[in-house]
């Protein structure tokens, strides 16, 4: 576990001396600015609780593609630079260098994502929310976070370049989201297969609007130990070639 903690904090470093994690933070606090002023507060009508349903709408967004985007570097850019064989060479397990990596990019995303709690405050100038409800939207969009990075660290060990991981791990994010809609025009069982695999349009809502439902906490927390899992096997299948 030490071993895990020092890959983190040596990554989570990385974030914050490069130009690429400061631009990625940037433009998510920008555009949730920009999206949360002119969408989430226009309109004198909008009740408080709708305000801040709104903010967390378009804030998973920009969530689930920050991830995408943090994420491309963690094994991909070891592998680019060459310096994935003195990694792998060391007296670590895999499945410590892939813990470690993911719990430095979330950690950046939580970093992200509570610095746009200024966003719901000012909500607080002429109106009123429930703190429960600000708990709940945070926690989903952590979850969500949590299961994209997972997913974008299994396309970063799959890809040779950052490029590749990028595009990898969108696919499948892309592929999870879609499987809401494939549901809508599908019988069952498969539209119940396809309503359970939706990474958004099943799971996220009830956070959205202020509710936590354990099935859809256990979900997220399935995806993420699903996607580290097959991370951790395929750096093993490496190590052997």
């Amino acid at each position: 576990m030490n071993a895990t903690l020092l890959i983190a904090r040596r990554e989570l470093g990385a974030y914050l001396r490069s130009m690429t994690g400061y631009v990625i933070a940037a433009a998510v606090l920008i555009i949730n600015g920009l999206l949360f002023n002119a969408f989430a507060l226009g309109g004198p009508d909008k009740l408080s609780a709708e305000v801040l349903s709104l903010f967390f709408y378009f804030s998973s967004g920009t969530t689930i593609i920050a991830s995408v985007f943090i994420s491309m570097r963690l094994l991909a850019e070891e592998r680019q630079t060459g310096t994935l064989v003195l990694l792998t060479s060391s007296p670590v397990h895999d499945w410590e260098i892939v813990l470690g990596k993911f719990l430095s990019a979330f950690a950046f995303l939580a970093i992200i994502t509570l610095a746009t709690v200024y966003m719901p405050a000012l909500i607080f100038v002429n109106g009123k929310i429930s703190f429960g409800h600000l708990v709940a939207g945070y926690l989903g969009l952590l979850l969500l976070g949590s299961a994209t990075l997972a997913i974008g660290t299994f396309g970063s060990a799959l890809a040779r370049t950052q490029v590749l991981a990028a595009i990898f791990s969108g696919c499948m994010v892309v592929a999870l989201i879609v499987c809401w809609l494939l549901a809508k025009v599908t019988e069952r069982p498969l539209q119940d297969v396809f309503v359970a695999m939706a990474l958004h349009g099943k799971h996220f809502p009830p956070f959205q609007s202020g509710t936590v439902h354990l099935r859809d906490v256990v979900y997220y927390l399935v995806v993420t130990y699903v996607a580290l899992f097959s991370a951790t096997r395929v750096m093993e299948a490496r190590r052997w070639r």
